[in-house]
């Protein structure tokens, strides 16, 4: 019998194969590309690449090393999540924290660029704790334990770290994926799609 292979998570894949088309282009450009498209930072609001960025900046990546720690952990939880939630959830979640972490950054941080999937990652993870989520009044604990785990540790870093990563979009990624676990398993009103 032959195996055929599937694309088996169309918004998972496809944000993958963006991610590492947007390295290609920034390592091919010397990066120009990469700040240009794929950044997130304080720029002219009649800019209307500025619009852009505030989602775009989940697919730029620093290097492979940086794009590939990302995607690892992306291709590992997204396509269980993707196949819960649906697609056209999962892919509004992606956008949605795209939209908050890149406006939380160009508001407070004006000095600061931001890019990568990390608040992404966050998110999914965070997302991730929800799957066993059954009934209304109830918190898993599971999500209460990667919430002090992952967001502790990263709120921990950022107050006493020094380093170019950006906790706070970490905190705000997993902060998201709580929201979305809540609403998208029956907490709240949503529901995935």
């Amino acid at each position: 019998m032959r195996k055929k292979i599937e694309y088996n998570s169309p918004v998972v894949l496809t944000f993958a194969a963006l991610s590492l088309l947007s390295l290609g282009l920034g390592t091919v450009t010397g990066g120009v590309a990469t700040n240009k498209l794929f950044c997130v930072y304080r720029a002219p609001l009649n800019d209307l690449l500025t619009y852009l960025r505030f989602f775009s900046h989940v697919l730029g990546h620093v290097d492979y090393g940086h794009f590939i720690s990302n995607m690892l952990l992306l291709l590992v939880l997204g396509p269980q999540l993707e196949e819960r939630f649906g697609s056209r959830a999962l892919l509004a979640m992606i956008a949605s924290t795209a939209l908050v972490s890149g406006l939380i950054n160009f508001i407070f941080f004006p000095n600061q660029a931001l890019l990568g999937a990390s608040g992404i990652v966050f998110m999914m993870i965070v997302l991730s704790s929800f799957t066993g989520y059954k009934k209304e009044g109830t918190l898993p604990l599971t999500m209460i334990l990667v919430f002090v785990l992952y967001i502790g540790g990263e709120i921990v870093k950022g107050v006493l770290g020094s380093d170019n990563i950006s906790q706070l979009t970490h905190v705000v990624g997993g902060i998201c994926g709580g929201f979305f676990g809540y609403f998208f398993s029956g907490g709240g009103s949503l529901r995935g799609t």
